[in-house]
């Protein structure tokens, strides 16, 4: 589509100059974080996760993790919380300066158990319920990567990547550690450690596996004589989209008996009650790299797999067994609610368990399966930590972490749907700027999520993320957030609706979108954005290349070159099942759906970001699609974060991306410069100062 003539510039220079005026008002008064909405501000709504339950119901352990961002420091720092299931008492229960997570009740309710550094490797601790100092468990040398508590809270199993040999570590000390590419893998593997100390006063864990085999997940069975446990021929993640099977071992010896083996991934295996039935997901015994999880049992010694009731978007995560044995509990996505779902056993369809919209998520339940703690969210409301019945769903809020965080007024964000150019509806979520007034357009940007499998749901908008949604809504943008087809949530068929067509059928879901906000009044059809991170940065390349009539876009960690991509990601399989086929197979379907082949197109402004230790969507990706832009004269920056893997893992980096996003978009809309340099010197000062 062409460009708007000169007739629409003026008009739309009036628009801007309204809007512009509302925007320096609003930077006026930036420093006092209470009348509006910064990426600081964003910053301090911290992440709620990973809840247990007592086996009694009446205490829930959750996790809070927020940023560390003083002086020289840029990292998150994570603590165990304990509340009442009445809501009575509320308090930090691990403390210091090195994070807790993982917490997990043992089966009697008289400790709890959590993961911790605090002293070097990643170990298991316990302290008394009720407190007292905590004690740590393991001692295992490469550190541990997940554990659970036996029936009988005599022991705990848990996962160590194999350590470094003696002849390793002293080839690293000489440097002369060569590192020989997919060879010589540190697997997964089981340990059990007893809680009782011998007559020494110490702990020996004993190995239970051995192999050439990498163990993603484990459960024990209710009696606590045998582990089952899921593994893949090797750690890599890209094996893991691929291949998984499913093995048991005796408790106190190293048999392993395979139970499950078939072609795909067979994961996340969870003994029943009475310990007959393994309930797992599974791709069907076919590999389906793009996704796919349903629901399994099969008997505890052996046997035919049964597949479930299919749920909503054959994407089920299993969160347990209810008590009696009758039904299997799953986390799934549907739409753009995460919801609970109970499935049983005997084949019959599902029913939800939650209700409303919103995230339920971090689900646990007590020993009975009587009652669900959960953290809820939804895009006015921060997380919290709250339960419910799970008979008759009414939830009640238990903790109110964020009572004493601003909170300005919000961008409204609603629920929209509309028809693209096949006919397929598509749905996605618009937020309006904030104060925004009726019959007023405003500029307008479309975030284009990753995946493509991930889809928009309703997170709260004030959270921090990579795109600060209520940051940009504070000065004057509408955002839509599509979810086109190739997202999850909608069902397998929609998941798949993009198979060798990345570029072209989602490009109309997401424009035929924009055209539908610009109907609506909402979006000024001579001011438009375009950002994506991953997928979306790879949709953000592909769309400029298509169109131009957006203004400005930014692309991050995107992918413009499938062909290179493929040979340097991590994730291989996963590119290849969209495309069909390798690309020494079929050059013009990967040279057709990437962008770098169509650079000659691109007259929109374009940013790129990119972290430079990015192996899923290496460096090079964003640094082509930069210095082709430079070449042919099109407008275009590249913000590089040090450090970085596929996404910011350190606060500042985070709270940094949107600031260059909002100052890409306000140069190119309006012409104006924000300078970062002041609040670099601002940092200095504060630092000189203290």
């Amino acid at each position: 589509m062409e460009r708007q003539k000169m007739v629409g510039f003026v008009m739309a220079t009036v628009f801007f100059g309204t809007v512009f005026f509302q925007f320096v008002h609003a930077k006026e008064t930036e420093d006092n974080i209470t009348e509006q909405w910064t990426p600081e501000l964003h910053m301090q709504y911290k992440t709620i996760y990973s809840t247990a339950m007592s086996p009694d119901g009446r205490r829930i352990a959750y996790v809070v993790r927020g940023p560390v961002m003083e002086g020289e420091k840029s990292e998150y720092l994570s603590h165990v919380w304990l509340v009442s299931s009445d809501g009575s008492s509320n308090f930090q229960y691990t403390q210091g300066e090195k994070s807790c997570s993982n917490p997990l009740f043992s089966p009697d309710g008289n400790y709890l158990a959590f993961t911790s550094s605090r002293s070097g490797e990643n170990q298991v601790w316990i302290m008394r319920v009720l407190g007292g100092e905590a004690e740590q468990v393991t001692g295992a040398e490469a550190g541990v990567a997940s554990y659970k508590w036996s029936p009988d809270s005599r022991w705990i199993v848990y996962t160590m990547r194999d350590p470094e040999t003696k002849a390793e570590k002293n080839k690293k000390k000489e440097k002369r550690d060569v590192i020989l590419a997919d060879q010589e893998f540190k697997y997964n593997h089981l340990y059990v450690i007893p809680i009782a100390k011998d007559k020494d006063g110490k702990r020996t864990s004993r190995r239970l596996t051995r192999g050439d085999f990498h163990i993603t997940s484990f459960n024990w069975s209710s009696d606590g004589k045998t582990i089952v446990f899921a593994h893949q021929p090797d750690p890599r993640i890209n094996t893991g989209f691929s291949e998984s099977d499913l093995s048991t071992v005796p408790k106190d010896s190293g048999a392993v008996v395979l139970l499950v083996q078939q072609p795909g991934v067979d994961d996340d295996p969870v003994y029943s009650p009475d310990g007959k039935w393994i309930a797992f997901t599974s791709q069907g015994g076919k590999r389906e790299p793009i996704g796919l999880r349903d629901l399994y049992i099969v008997p505890a010694l052996g046997g035919s797999p049964k597949k479930l009731a299919e749920t909503p978007d054959r994407n089920a995560r299993i969160i347990g067994w209810s008590n009696d044995g009758k039904w299997i509990y799953v986390s799934e996505s549907v739409r753009t609610s995460q919801h609970v779902l109970a499935v049983p056993i005997d084949g019959k369809i599902f029913y939800t368990v939650t209700s409303g919209y919103g995230m339920f998520e971090s689900v646990a339940f007590d020993k009975k399966t009587q009652k669900m703690a959960f953290v809820y969210e939804n895009d006015d409301t921060p997380a919290d930590v709250r339960v419910s019945p799970v008979s008759r769903f009414k939830m009640t809020q238990l903790t109110h972490l964020h009572k004493n965080v601003p909170m300005p007024a919000m961008g409204r964000t609603e629920v929209i749907r509309w028809i693209s150019k096949d006919g397929m509806e598509i749905e996605g979520l618009i937020t309006y700027p904030v104060n925004y007034i009726k019959g007023r357009s405003y500029p307008l940007i479309v975030e284009i999520h990753g995946g493509p499998a991930g889809v928009f749901g309703h997170n709260f908008t004030g959270g921090p993320d990579i795109y600060m949604t209520q940051y940009f809504a504070q000065n004057g943008y509408a955002l839509l957030r599509p979810n086109p087809r190739g997202s999850t949530g909608y069902g397998k068929d929609f998941r798949y609706a993009n198979f060798k067509d990345w570029g072209f059928g989602d490009f109309e879901d997401i424009v035929a979108g924009v055209d539908k906000v610009i109907d609506m009044g909402v979006g000024n059809p001579d001011s438009l954005c375009v950002m994506g991170w991953s997928y979306g940065g790879y949709m953000t390349s592909f769309v400029v290349t298509q169109t131009d009539r957006f203004n400005a876009a930014s692309m991050g960690a995107g992918l413009p070159n499938l062909i290179s991509m493929i040979t340097t990601t991590d994730i291989p399989d996963y590119l290849v099942a969209h495309m069909g086929g390798e690309f020494w197979e079929d050059y013009a379907t990967y040279e057709k759906h990437s962008a770098i082949y169509r650079i000659e197109n691109v007259k929109t402004p374009t940013q790129v970001i990119h972290g430079a230790n990015d192996l899923r969507v290496p460096f090079t990706q964003g640094q082509e699609f930069y210095v082709a832009l430079k070449r042919r004269g099109v407008p275009t920056e590249m913000v590089v974060y040090p450090r970085t893997p596929h996404v910011p893992l350190e606060p500042k980096f985070l709270m940094d991306v949107s600031k260059r996003v909002m100052a890409w978009f306000e140069k190119q809309l309006r012409g104006r410069e924000i300078s970062f340099e002041v609040e670099e010197r601002e940092g200095k000062e504060e630092e000189e100062n203290k």
